[in-house]
């Protein structure tokens, strides 16, 4: 977390937002539990994809957070409604 320039506790604020923005997004119903985890996990997915195609992370603070975790969780949705089928 603090490679992005934001705390534990910016983490988890941010984290619950891009989750949520992700959830209204993809049209997933999901409580605020699994929005913090999305985006939380969905960010850390989403840099650890740009690190092995050979691009650097969005950058830093809040604002390239809030978006990495947005793409990130829109991912693991995806990726959960195709284990689901």
């Amino acid at each position: 977390m603090h490679a992005n320039g934001v705390g534990w506790i910016a983490a988890i604020i941010i984290g619950g937002l891009a989750g949520w923005l992700a959830e209204m997004f993809m049209k997933s119903n999901t409580g605020v539990l699994m929005n913090i985890v999305l985006g939380i996990v969905g960010a850390v997915v989403l840099n650890a994809i740009l690190a092995a195609i050979g691009f650097g992370a969005l950058g830093t603070g809040w604002i390239a957070y809030l978006i990495t975790g947005f793409i990130g969780a829109c991912i693991l949705i995806a990726i959960g409604r195709l284990l689901r089928r």
